[in-house]
């Protein structure tokens, strides 16, 4: 599975522009400022359908502009796929598989399987616990389309639910019998998703520790720790409990839309307690095994962008990474970096096919 050529039209600071790849490393390079990431996000849409760096879609038009497209083909088990996202002011963002409509999202995600490494990848440790339940429902969601329907059911019932408790407030109104139909339908997508992301944990920890120690000699010991309510009690028990405490807040306080994936060394939190270079080693340790996951548990090499991560590496980081392009663990590879000689001469110690854009 790789990506062979995308066009880029009115996307990001991109009026126009088309690029052909080849199979295994492609690099941009050039300035800050002059589009590198904006290509690696434009093939990141492909994949996921939005943005990595910015949610807000119409944001990702051109300025001045009134739409954007990005228009990719693929070949995945030897046959040409053409996948096209496009998003029109005041419209809904359209994505297409050779010319066919998707009814949802939803049916496209885990179609092409890609891991990003990027410096924004930080937002994992220093923002709130919404991030880290994003990375988990990610991952999960490529393998697993049921998960995710799952998951977008549940954020239904909470947005009505929540929605019920604010009318109560307003009306001083209150009825048991209208919250306990939502009560029970939370109750069964929250204890499938819960499971998930237990079954998920429990798979992922040992590939995610054996990367880590890769990449710091062992010198570290680290923790991935699953937060739930659901390990408390189910989750119906748990609305009901917390009644008088939802009222008050006008929203529901228990649930999986609660749980978090601590990040800990020596059994403290990273955020606090990990220098700068021990939570780098552990956000590259968990893109790694996300890709090695993936790759596992769906037969496909994940497509791979590493964005501007050569800057904030190390040597041995670096070598780490480049032993493992010619061990042919990895796929497809996009890189993007500042400093041509730099990525020359570290392309080309893989002894691989590469490609470089001069942007």
């Amino acid at each position: 599975m790789y990506l062979k050529k995308i066009s880029l039209f009115n996307y990001k600071n991109f009026s126009e522009a088309n690029f052909e790849f080849v199979g295994k490393i492609n690099c941009f390079v050039g300035k800050n400022g002059i589009g590198k990431t904006n290509v690696l996000d434009a093939i990141y849409h492909l994949s996921y359908g939005k943005s990595y760096f910015n949610p807000l879609a119409v944001q990702n038009i051109k300025h001045g502009e009134e739409f954007f497209v990005i228009d990719g083909e693929f070949e995945i088990n030897k046959r040409n796929e053409q996948i096209i996202c496009s998003l029109k002011k005041g419209q809904k963002k359209i994505l297409k598989r050779n010319g066919k409509i998707y009814d949802k999202f939803s049916e496209h995600v885990g179609f092409i399987p890609l891991v990003i490494i990027s410096p924004a990848d930080t937002d994992l440790i220093v923002e709130g616990s919404e991030t880290r339940r994003k990375f988990m429902d990610s991952v999960i969601s490529q393998l697993d389309s049921q998960y995710l329907k799952q998951l977008i059911q549940y954020q239904k019932v909470i947005s009505q639910r929540n929605a019920l408790l604010k009318y109560f407030a307003v009306n001083y109104v209150f009825e048991t019998d209208t919250l306990s139909i939502y009560n029970e339908q939370l109750d069964a997508f929250g204890k499938y998703i819960f499971e998930k992301r237990k079954e998920f944990i429990e798979q992922f920890i040992p590939i995610f520790n054996t990367h880590h120690q890769a990449i710091t000699g062992s010198q570290e010991t680290v923790q991935l720790v699953y937060e739930s309510h659901l390990f408390e009690n189910d989750l119906r028990k748990l609305l009901e409990e917390n009644i008088n405490k939802d009222r008050a807040l006008h929203y529901t306080s228990v649930g999986i839309h609660k749980d978090d994936l601590s990040f800990e060394i020596d059994n403290y939190p990273i955020k606090k307690f990990g220098s700068q270079g021990q939570q780098k080693s552990f956000l590259i340790a968990l893109k790694l095994a996300q890709f090695e996951f993936l790759k596992t548990q769906s037969g496909f090499k994940p497509i791979l962008l590493f964005d501007d991560i050569f800057d904030k590496l190390d040597e041995s980081r670096v070598a780490k990474i480049i032993e493992m392009v010619n061990s042919d663990t990895f796929g497809q590879l996009f890189i993007s970096d500042t400093h041509p000689e730099r990525t020359e001469t570290i392309v080309k110690s893989t002894h691989q096919t590469y490609k470089i854009f001069n942007l």
